[in-house]
C-alpha cells in the first residue's frame, strides 16, 4: 500500500498535516506546491488499496481526478473549509468538509485528533487569518503573551512563503518547509532551534517593508484596491499584505492585484472581517476564481477584465 499526503502549500495546509502525522506516523508521497496551486489530485497516480490524504484544497477543483481516484478503489480522506459543491458518496470516501466562515483546515483536524496537537493548530489558523479563532483555540494552552505571539509569528511567516507563482519565487519549498517542521511537536521549539524561522522572518521583514508603501488605487468607504509590480517580493507579500489590511480595517474589504510578467493579475480578495463572507463568490464569477467566503482569489484575471472585476468587487462589498 502506498500513502499520499497531498496538502496546500500554505500555512493551514502545512500545520493540518503536521497535526496528522505527529499523531499518526508514517512514511508518504507529498504532493504540494505555492498556495494558489490547488489542483494537486490529478498529480497522484495511485491503485487498488492505496490511501490518499488530502488537506486544505477545494473538492469542486479537484473533483475530476477525485472521482477517478475513487473509481480506482483508492481509500481517500479529506479535510478541507473551501467550497466543495457536491460531495460524493461513496464506501472509500473519508469527508471532514465544513465551510464555516472562521474555522480552517487545522481546526478541523484539530477536532478529529480531539485537541492533540493544539499548538500546531493555532500556527495554522493564525496563519490563515483568522486570528479570532486562533486565540479562542490557544485558551487551553495557556501561553504567556509573548510564546502566543511567537506562534502567531510563526503561522504569518509559514503562510507568507507559500505565495508566489511557481515554487522559485518562495524561500522554502512548502514540502521542504514541512520536513523541517515535522520533528517538532512544540513549534516554540521550531522557532528557537531551526535557521528556517530566522529565514522567514528576514525575509518576511524585507519585503513587507516594500509593500506597506503601497497606496491604493481605487478606495472608499468599505473597499480598497491595490495594485502590486510584477516581482517576486510583491507575489510573496501580496496575500499576507491582504491578511494584515484586513485586520487594520475590519469594516473594510480588501483586493490586492499583482501584475503577472507575462501580463494580467493575481488577485487576493479579503471580505470585511466584520462580515466574513463574499469573497469566494466574487471570484468564482471570474475563470481561475476560488476561495472561501473570508477570503479568496483569482490566478489569473487578464487585463482586459480589470475593469469588470473593480465593479463587481465594489458592488459585491
Amino acid at each position: 500500500m502506498t500513502e499520499f499526503d497531498v496538502f496546500n502549500g500554505d500555512a493551514d495546509g502545512i500545520c493540518a498535516l503536521q497535526q496528522l502525522r505527529l499523531a499518526e506516523p508514517l512514511d508518504s508521497t507529498l504532493v504540494t506546491g505555492v498556495k494558489r496551486e490547488i489542483a494537486l489530485l490529478e498529480r497522484v497516480t495511485a491503485g487498488p488499496g492505496d490511501r490518499v490524504t488530502v488537506l486544505d484544497i477545494s473538492l469542486d477543483t479537484n473533483r475530476a481526478a477525485l472521482d477517478r481516484l475513487l473509481a480506482a478503489d483508492v481509500r481517500v480522506r479529506y479535510f478541507d473549509h473551501h467550497f466543495p459543491g457536491e460531495i460524493p458518496s461513496h464506501p472509500g470516501f473519508d469527508c471532514h468538509i465544513e465551510t464555516l466562515p472562521d474555522k480552517g483546515t487545522c481546526l478541523l483536524v484539530d477536532e478529529f485528533l480531539d485537541g492533540r496537537f493544539r499548538a500546531w493548530a493555532v500556527v495554522g489558523t493564525f496563519g490563515d487569518n483568522f486570528d479570532a479563532a486562533a486565540y479562542r483555540a490557544a485558551l487551553p494552552l495557556e501561553l504567556a503573551p509573548p510564546a502566543l505571539a511567537q506562534l502567531r509569528e510563526l503561522g504569518i511567516y509559514i503562510n507568507y512563503n507559500g505565495y508566489g507563482a511557481q515554487v522559485a519565487d518562495l524561500h522554502f519549498a512548502p514540502d521542504d518547509l514541512y520536513r523541517r517542521l515535522h520533528p517538532y511537536v512544540n513549534p516554540l521549539d521550531f522557532i528557537n532551534e531551526d535557521s528556517a524561522f530566522r529565514a522567514l522572518s528576514n525575509g518576511y521583514a524585507d519585503d513587507m517593508a516594500r509593500a506597506r508603501g503601497t497606496l491604493p488605487t481605487v478606495a472608499g468607504e468599505r473597499h480598497r484596491l491595490y495594485i502590486l509590480p510584477a516581482d517576486p517580493w510583491a507575489r510573496r507579500a501580496s496575500g499576507v499584505l491582504a491578511n494584515e489590511l484586513a485586520q487594520a480595517s475590519p469594516e473594510c474589504a480588501q483586493a490586492l492585484l499583482t501584475r503577472l510578467p507575462e501580463g494580467g493579475f493575481v488577485v487576493s480578495v479579503r471580505a470585511p472581517v466584520t462580515r466574513a463572507e463574499g469573497a469566494d463568490v466574487l471570484c468564482r464569477q471570474f475563470a481561475t476564481g476560488g476561495g472561501r467566503k473570508a477570503a479568496a482569489g483569482i490566478n489569473q484575471l487578464p487585463e482586459a477584465d480589470y475593469d469588470r472585476f473593480v465593479e463587481r468587487f465594489i458592488a459585491a462589498f
